[in-house]
């Protein structure tokens, strides 16, 4: 989690609380913007959700809203059947720029400062996982999930981005993972998803230097899948590659997420004993008729997620 400075805002009692939240998610299908969160908006169309941090401050910082909001937000993407693909952007000019130091601030403060005994450890502790199922959530959830990167996307940002099933930049995006010059190892999720996306080797110079990556080499690297010249387009490509998902047959595109994640680190042989017991449970569907008879009669499918 990288740490960034924003501007000083009102006291708020310590502790992340991520057992309360904003009221029911049913039938959640237009939200624009999301009167429930401060940290971001969610708007829904053809079955896409984009969602768009805001704040605090410049570079979408991730302050207290942020990691209590965001298992929230993906709870209810979750149980919505109208939104089959997430797309995740930054509003203003940047993706985000990490962690946000002044609104932390007050509880890390009370949790580093000395004495620092096993009791604030364990808070500590506590709240480092809590910050850790935040990323979890985009990574676990069912729905494909897209990260459109633009401007700075530096510590928290790369976690958030590696949470993410697809990553494309626009060319003025630039990335780090930047923990290492704050003495801090890198703990909500970069170091342990970076390498099944760019090798351990790459993986380890980026966290152990702190560089600056541009858009370019995060292309040559594979950290991301294309790169678009301007902001604009990278987001109309960022939803346009939703919405060509969104149209496939969604348990099955949420089964292809599954068995590829199941797949990571696992032998071949693994894999394919599960994908075999996958399509034993799933395969028969009316989605499966409707693509048959779609090819037959030459039209577009028209899946129903049933």
């Amino acid at each position: 989690m990288y740490c960034s400075l924003s501007s000083p805002r009102p006291a708020r009692r310590a502790g992340l609380d991520f057992a309360g939240g904003p009221g029911d998610s049913a039938g959640m299908q237009q939200v624009s913007p999301s009167p429930s969160f401060a940290s971001l908006t969610i708007e829904t169309s053809g079955g896409v959700a984009t969602v768009t941090l805001v704040g605090p401050g410049k570079g979408n910082r991730m302050g207290p809203d942020f990691w209590r909001e965001m298992p929230i937000a993906f709870e209810r993407l979750e149980r919505d059947d109208a939104v089959r693909a997430v797309v995740i952007k930054g509003s203003g000019p940047s993706f985000s720029v990490g962690l946000d130091l002044i609104g932390m601030g007050e509880e890390l403060a009370v949790l580093l400062a000395e004495p620092n005994l096993a009791a604030e450890r364990v808070v500590l502790h506590d709240l480092i996982v809590r910050m850790q199922r935040t990323m979890t959530c985009v990574a676990e959830c069912r729905k494909p999930v897209i990260a459109a990167i633009s401007g700075w996307c530096i510590g928290g940002g790369v976690d958030l981005a590696t949470a993410c099933d697809i990553r494309l930049a626009s060319a003025d995006a630039k990335l780090s993972v930047r923990e290492v010059k704050l003495a801090i190892v890198a703990d909500v999720g970069s170091l342990q998803r970076l390498p099944h996306i760019v090798g351990q080797g790459v993986a380890r110079e980026l966290a152990m230097t702190g560089d600056d990556i541009t858009a370019e080499r995060a292309l040559r690297i594979g950290l991301v899948n294309e790169v678009y010249p301007t902001q604009a387009a990278l987001f109309e490509a960022a939803h346009a590659m939703a919405t060509r998902i969104a149209k496939n047959p969604p348990i099955v595109v949420q089964g292809v997420k599954s068995v590829l994640n199941y797949g990571m680190g696992r032998p071949v042989a693994e894999g394919l004993a599960h994908v075999a017991l996958h399509n034993t449970a799933y395969l028969p569907s009316l989605d499966l008729r409707e693509a048959m008879a779609s090819f037959m009669e030459k039209r577009e499918a028209n899946f129903k997620g049933k």
